[in-house]
């Protein structure tokens, strides 16, 4: 496990593009395929600027490049939302990174993965086939979420039960909706939806590189509990990054001190 403060945001944005990126090139540039593993939301946005431009100035053959999103609303729990939802994490993905790439490079929209909640049991064999994720990029909720994978006590479920979850649809906690009305609805609480389809603990917890960036204040404290807690337990579902062989948390100085 490493853990990195840097500056600030932009400087949070450099470091994980150049993380990517560099793992990235290693497999592409040798003619291998790559799984990358992605996240949403604002911490994400100027690591995709950056990301797409250093792949585009590589030149890198992306028809090796295979996405894989950790999470996709649903309003209901069986059906995903449209893609012009405003706040639909195909949208997102597509805005943010994807049309970004040069399409000479050879991207496949194809090979841009969404868990789907009416499908959520074929995305992890899918995963699995297409060789594992080779890097998870994370972000953590306020209330210690990766993913959508919510926090659970101790007595709900075991810590190694936990740790096993795969991709599944569920409901939303209040404290999620109430984060997410925040920081990507513009405060109407009515553009959230209440169900999303989560790729699960295991398969995060099975690629071979897990990258966390927090740039929020109130990132502090679930931060802080992970690092006093010393182990993975339900209640704090970042915390089962702790353990694994291969985590690198960076985190901005400016808004969190650990």
């Amino acid at each position: 496990m490493t853990i990195e403060s840097v500056r600030d945001y932009a400087a949070m944005s450099s470091v994980g593009a150049s993380i990517i990126f560099d793992d990235v090139m290693r497999k592409i540039s040798k003619g291998e395929r790559y799984n990358l593993g992605l996240a949403t939301g604002n911490t994400m946005i100027t690591l995709y600027d950056e990301l797409a431009e250093k792949l585009n100035r590589a030149k890198a053959d992306l028809s090796l490049l295979s996405t894989w999103n950790l999470d996709e609303y649903s309003t209901d729990g069986k059906s995903t939302v449209p893609h012009d939802h405003p706040l639909s994490y195909w949208k997102y993905m597509h805005e943010k990174l994807l049309s970004k790439f040069d399409p000479a490079l050879g991207f496949n929209d194809a090979n841009a993965h969404f868990p789907e909640p009416g499908s959520c049991d074929a995305y992890d064999p899918a995963i699995a086939s297409a060789g594992g994720l080779d890097l998870q990029l994370l972000g953590i909720g306020f209330n210690g979420h990766i993913a959508f994978n919510e926090p659970m006590r101790e007595d709900e479920i075991s810590v190694e039960d936990f740790g096993r979850l795969p991709t599944r649809v569920l409901p939303l906690s209040e404290e999620t909706i109430v984060q997410n009305t925040a920081v990507t609805a513009g405060g109407d609480s009515s553009l959230v939806p209440r169900y999303a389809a989560t790729m699960g603990m295991a398969p995060i917890l099975a690629a071979r590189k897990c990258l966390l960036l927090a740039c929020f204040r109130e990132q502090t404290a679930p931060l802080k509990a992970i690092i006093e807690k010393g182990r993975p337990t339900p209640f704090l579902p970042a915390s089962y990054l702790w353990r694994h062989p291969d985590f690198r948390l960076i985190y901005t100085a400016d808004k969190i001190e650990l």
